[in-house]
């Protein structure tokens, strides 16, 4: 076997998964290293994937031609459409996975993908070559001295650097779900100058299932005729899978007495932990601290699997003693005689500065090197996933001699979440939601494949099969849009009596049915009876078109916004320019673009610290060069 190949990617949870099967999948050789064959794919965390933003990223996963979307699908024991009561535009998805399932299907994709090997070990060190401005990666060295020669390294390391459990005053080292963790490579990136954060996440305890009063708990069924993550799953297939119910339980004033009486006792509250946590994401200790006038905070208790007894808290993480634990868990209803399979933990963990990196995830001191997932300061599978995809696209154009792939933030929540990440930085686990976009009106789930399906064929990562699939779907989109302009409804009693009911004005005249659905309180449904001509098409595609027609006032004026900011995208800045040299900048400025070096104007006025003011400066510089 040679030691040699294109693309060497560590770590094979999702960051590294979908970043070793996008090269792979764009003809390079490619190298997937993970610390055990038995955990790749893991969902060490939470068994769901997607949430609030977070479904926007699975679905741009798939649109791109990645690959979580659809083993997400194939894995689904229920499935939930989140903010239903709010605009179609932050719908978001969410589903139960079976964890055990997930990460066969996914060991057997990468296992079954050309060009692709899967390594079972540990990177110790980077190989660099060359100095000062010049250093690129050259491969890697195994803790068992074997070296790998590489043109490319994508660091996945997800929770595993320098990574310590802490449940209570105990604590030692530790990878998630008592994996073995990455003891040298930390101080490998050190020594090439790279800086490095330390953060912390958690999980709660697994409870058996037999052991739990359902009697005294919310059923929580699944959602009927939700659709699919990916294109690869159709309605039929996916409407066949069985939905597993969840239940909602809730904290009361005992547990919160025994969380608050035993406090200093909780790893994070003791001084044990220096990691920062995830602040949407929180310990429940931190939750009974921090919102300390809520009688009661929620909980999700969720499946891990259809053949496993494991079922997960979702909202009870905590780092407190396990005797503790213990009170806590059995002073909820329904959980007096609860009994845990695995205790809840908290992980700290060793994570790059995302500010060292360009848009394309390539480090800017080492030419060749780049960073995705939970090691670029990020939280959640999905965020990880999406710069996996991005890095493994961007590596793979660098070596074919190809511009790379730069996602604006008005094309995709991966390029919101990106361009987040290397301009401001972050001092806390990133969670991507829908309010970090200002132009989530364009950014739905349901248009993911509109937006970004024909940038994914343009890099050569979308298949024939999902090319003809997405060109029947947009034409079908069209062409139903075109037919409802054309629908005419004529004033009637029944017409009347429906928009009477629904809260709406009656109309006195025709009216398509294009113009008609633009009223918030209608919808298509309202009309079958009367749309005699309406073809039998896909649900995605009625879907879609008919939001796109609610939306349209909405979308034209989010367009015209980012035909401004384009302008501003559209100035080009040099990455070697050194910012003192230019008069009128103030220092906090200057220091703030040296140490990010933006790509372009627009990136550089999103730079916290740089004033409007700076940025006319830059402006007049711009345009005297």
């Amino acid at each position: 076997m040679s030691n040699t190949c294109d693309v060497l990617v560590v770590g094979a949870g999702h960051a590294g998964i979908e970043a070793a099967l996008a090269s792979a999948r764009m003809g390079l050789d490619t190298v997937l290293f993970t610390m055990s064959l038995d955990a790749l794919a893991n969902l060490p965390c939470n068994p769901s994937i997607g949430g609030t933003a977070k479904g926007h990223l699975v679905y741009e996963i798939d649109a791109l031609g990645g690959q979580m979307g659809r083993s997400a699908d194939l894995v689904t024991l229920q499935a939930r459409t989140l903010n239903l009561g709010k605009g179609a535009a932050v719908y978001s998805k969410r589903i139960q996975a079976d964890r055990l399932k997930y990460r066969s299907i996914m060991k057997g994709v990468i296992e079954n993908t050309p060009n692709l090997r899967l390594i079972q070990g540990e990177i110790c060190d980077i190989l660099t070559e060359g100095e000062g401005e010049e250093i690129k990666v050259c491969g890697a060295i195994t803790r068992l001295g074997e070296k790998f020669y590489s043109k490319a390294v994508i660091l996945c390391t997800g929770t595993y650097l320098n990574a310590t459990v802490h449940t209570g005053d105990i604590c030692y080292h530790s990878g998630p779900d008592s994996l073995m963790h990455a003891s040298f490579l930390t101080e490998s990136l050190i020594k090439k100058g790279i800086k490095m954060m330390r953060f912390k996440t958690g999980t709660p305890a697994r409870i058996h299932a037999n052991s739990i009063d359902y009697s005294q708990l919310e059923i929580q069924p699944g959602e009927c005729g939700s659709l699919p993550f990916s294109w690869q799953t159709s309605d039929e297939e996916y409407l066949r899978c069985e939905q597993i119910p969840c239940y909602i339980a809730y904290t009361n004033l005992d547990t919160h007495k025994i969380i608050l009486d035993n406090l200093k006792k909780s790893a994070m509250y003791s001084g044990n932990i220096h990691g920062t946590g995830p602040r949407y994401c929180p310990s429940i200790e931190d939750k009974i601290v921090r919102f300390s006038d809520k009688e009661r905070h929620q909980l999700f208790l969720e499946p891990t699997g259809a053949d496993t007894k494991e079922m997960y808290l979702q909202g009870f993480s905590t780092s407190m003693p396990i005797e503790v634990q213990m009170k806590m868990l059995h002073s909820l209803k329904g959980f007096e005689n609860a009994k845990v399979m695995r205790y809840a933990y908290a992980i700290e963990y060793d994570c790059t500065d995302p500010q060292e990196l360009l848009a394309t995830l390539e480090y800017k001191k080492i030419s060749g090197l780049y960073g995705a997932g939970q090691f670029n300061g990020t939280s959640g599978y999905e965020e990880a996933g999406a710069q996996g995809l991005v890095a493994g696209i961007n590596a793979s154009l660098k070596i074919l001699g190809r511009e790379p792939m730069i996602l604006p933030r008005s094309s995709s929540y991966i390029g919101t979440l990106i361009d987040d990440l290397v301009t401001k930085g972050t001092n806390e686990p990133y969670r991507m939601m829908t309010s970090r976009s200002e132009y989530r009106l364009l950014l739905r789930q349901d248009n993911s494949d509109l937006r970004l399906t024909p940038i994914g064929r343009e890099v050569g990562l979308v298949g024939d099969a999902q090319w003809a699939h997405f060109e029947k779907r947009r034409s079908q989109i069209n062409d139903e849009k075109n037919r409802l302009a054309r629908v005419i409804i004529y004033p009637s009693d029944e017409v009347n009596k429906i928009l009477e009911e629904a809260g709406t004005t009656k109309i006195t005249a025709p009216i398509s049915l294009a113009e008609l659905i633009k009223r918030p309180q209608l919808s298509l449904e309202m009309f079958e009876n009367l749309d005699t001509g309406r073809p039998n098409l896909p649900k995605s595609v009625v879907f879609t078109a008919q939001t796109d027609i609610k939306y349209d006032g909405y979308v034209k004026k989010q367009l015209s916004e980012v035909a401004k900011a384009e302008k501003m995208e559209s100035r080009p800045l040099d990455p070697s320019l050194d910012y003192s040299e230019i008069k009128g900048l103030r220092i906090e400025a200057i220091q703030k673009l040296n140490k990010v070096k933006p790509l372009t104007l627009g990136q550089a006025s999103r730079i916290s610290g740089v004033s409007p003011a700076d940025i006319s400066v830059l402006m007049i510089y711009l345009s005297s060069r």
